[in-house]
């Protein structure tokens, strides 16, 4: 009996061992069955607008290559949903041009957003927009569930849809208005480079694709086909909403004229002329995407009185000005007036056109500011059918910036029709490739926007329109002792003003000091007291008479010290001494640091003058910087002279 109970007991254990594993197993093939599944990170494109996406937070996968102003930004920190995902990433420093993931989330709409520049990217202003977002890095927050597929707001019902839904983030209406709401499938569209690169794409059903068509060879020059299918598209593409990178929104439209208009980017002070190519060659839809490359520059540069100005000139036999410096003060207006320049057709008579910007661009009349670098971009398609080294020279030599850039360049059988072999590096004064831009498509020219825009706004790398008349910090320092007398004084300040009119003077050009000595040392103006050319010789002018010893040594110590310690590190440092008699100090010393500090020392003599002191205080060679008179009558003789030596020894210097 008790046999039986264990057995029974055994089989009853058996049985709880077995239903206990099938229940574990079952219970592991059911959390296996509901285990959840792999979130999925959904990839967008550089172009993809946040508005266009419904859903209020999520994250992204942006790819390489959104660093591009074809991708718009609009806003600091705080986008408007208007602006690129991608593009607003990279401005926000979240990503850097070879993309990954972010977090992306929606806000209320704000009454404003301001541009920057930023990491590369351009974001523009905009008075207000109904939607707002931020980026931060793709790290999904616990406890949050993030889509990992998209909604795009891809009919008018869907976008009816995500309007309601961003309804509580809509501004008020301005009092005394009905602002309509702006569904978001009405601004969703293809920007102009989008639309111009499709065009371009696009075979001709006559010529086949631009990339393989033959280029047929008029006189000494290449020729481009002309397409009217393109104009078709790219008139088309002027209707839609999206296609111009300029596209003020509506809602901005009605509050656009109660927004003030951008003084300008002060970072970026330049008179700036361009020079595009309008020959016949060059083709109408090329010529547009020229067009659209200037526009999109004028973005970039923040167009305004206290920043950068800019006007354009069209070569092609002759050049022509479209507008000068003054004609437009702002880059809406600038952007606007581009969209109606037409082609002028003819041949690449670049060098013609730079010429007469030299003679009649840069003028007081047309807008130039004086204190203002004066900057020429010249745009070439192909080659110019004129030589450009000659005018670029002059134009240099004017205190013109030249920057060439050069598209789709001659292939092996065109170089025959190169009018100057290697143009490009012979028209700018530097071949360290800053000046130079060569691209080789039109398809990449939107790629040179940004790169041009940060050399053009260098100005301390502006260096190639320094020339011997606005490139210098020059002190005079001027003998007042009583061997000298008032009336004589008089003549060796009319010297010093003769001398100064020679020169570009300004705050960014030449810039001048001056000291007067007798045993003591006086500072009559420094270099930052006067920048204009009238102040500087009524400076002069008012000058008085001190009378006294003759201490040249500590005169040069002097100047050295008030004087050229303050001048800019890019300036050519120039002292030119006037004295009539031998100093009662060691002026050897002071010289030789003068010297060594860089400072080119012009010593003129007059009446009394120690010959062998004025040769120790000029720079070596002697020869070239010290000069004598015998009688102060005759200091003008030796104004030509000087101004000879100063320019010949600054040519001299390596320009390369």
């Amino acid at each position: 009996m008790g046999i039986v109970v264990l057995t029974m007991k055994a089989s009853v254990i058996e049985m709880f061992l077995v239903l206990l594993v099938t229940g574990i197993h079952s219970n592991k093939e059911m959390t296996k069955k509901i285990k959840r599944p792999k979130f999925t990170v959904p990839q967008i494109n550089c172009d993809v607008k946040a508005g266009k996406i419904i859903n209020p937070e999520f994250v992204v996968k942006c790819p390489a290559g959104c660093q591009d102003p074809r991708y718009h930004v609009y806003g600091t920190d705080v986008y408007a949903s208007y602006s690129s995902v991608c593009g607003a990433a990279i401005h926000s420093g979240v990503l850097d041009n070879s993309g990954g993931k972010i977090l992306v989330r929606k806000l209320a709409g704000q009454s404003g957003y301001k541009g920057s520049y930023s990491n590369g990217v351009q974001s523009l202003s905009l008075p207000r927009w109904r939607e707002s977002f931020i980026v931060t890095e793709g790290k999904p927050q616990k406890g949050v569930t993030y889509p990992s597929a998209l909604t795009y707001s891809s009919s008018k019902i869907a976008a009816a849809k995500a309007g309601e839904a961003t309804k509580a983030y809509e501004m008020p209406s301005v009092p005394g208005t009905t602002a309509q709401p702006v569904p978001l499938i009405q601004v969703l569209g293809t920007s102009t480079a989008e639309a111009t690169y499709t065009a371009l794409s696009k075979p001709s059903p006559s010529t086949g694709s631009p990339a393989s068509s033959p280029r047929p060879q008029p006189v000494g020059h290449r020729s481009r086909e002309l397409d009217l299918w393109s104009t078709t598209i790219y008139a088309s593409s002027q209707n839609s909403p999206g296609a111009n990178p300029g596209f003020v929104p509506k809602e901005e439209l009605s509050t656009q004229s109660s927004e003030p208009v951008s003084e300008g980017d002060p970072n970026c002070k330049i008179d700036l002329s361009f020079l595009i190519d309008g020959s016949a060659s060059i083709g109408k839809r090329r010529f547009r995407i020229q067009k659209q490359f200037l526009a999109d520059v004028t973005q970039a540069l923040h167009i305004g009185p206290a920043g950068p100005l800019m006007g354009v000139v069209q070569y092609g036999d002759n050049p022509a000005t479209h507008f000068n410096l003054k004609t437009h003060m702002n880059s809406r207006d600038l952007k606007a007036a581009i969209e109606k320049i037409t082609q002028r057709g003819g041949l690449s008579n670049a060098g013609r056109a730079i010429s007469f910007v030299t003679k009649n661009f840069f003028s007081k009349v047309n807008g130039n500011r004086g204190g203002a670098p004066n900057v020429a971009v010249v745009i070439v398609d192909g080659w110019p059918t004129d030589k450009v080294e000659e005018a670029s020279r002059l134009a240099r030599e004017s205190g013109i910036n030249i920057f060439f850039i050069t598209i789709e360049g001659a292939v092996e059988n065109e170089k025959q029709y190169v009018v100057e072999p290697n143009f490009a590096n012979k028209a700018v004064c530097r071949t360290n490739g800053f000046y130079s831009l060569n691209v080789q498509s039109w398809f990449s020219l939107h790629k040179t926007v940004q790169p041009l825009v940060k050399r053009v706004c260098d100005t301390e790398r502006l260096a190639c329109s320094k020339t011997c008349f606005n490139s210098a910090d020059i002190g005079f320092v001027i003998d007042g002792s009583s061997s000298v007398g008032t009336g004589n004084f008089r003549t060796v300040l009319q010297f010093v003003a003769n001398l100064s009119k020679e020169f570009e003077i300004s705050e960014t050009d030449t810039r001048i000091g001056a000291v007067q000595y007798t045993y003591e040392q006086r500072l009559e103006f420094g270099f930052d007291d006067y920048s204009t050319k009238p102040d500087i010789l009524n400076a002069i002018k008012r000058v008085g008479y001190w009378s006294g010893g003759t201490s040249t040594g500590a005169a040069i110590s002097y100047a050295l010290e008030q004087l050229f310690k303050k001048s800019k590190p890019n300036k050519r440092k120039l002292m030119i001494l006037i004295t009539d008699g031998r100093s009662y100090d060691d002026v050897r010393i002071p010289a030789m640091v003068a010297h060594h500090q860089g400072v080119i020392t012009y010593a003129i003599g007059v009446a009394w003058a120690a010959q062998d002191e004025l040769e120790v205080i000029a720079t070596h060679p002697a020869k070239d910087h010290s000069f004598f008179v015998d009688e102060f009558e005759n200091l003008y003789k030796s104004v030509p002279k000087v101004i000879q030596n100063i320019c010949t020894e600054f040519n001299s210097q390596p320009r390369n």
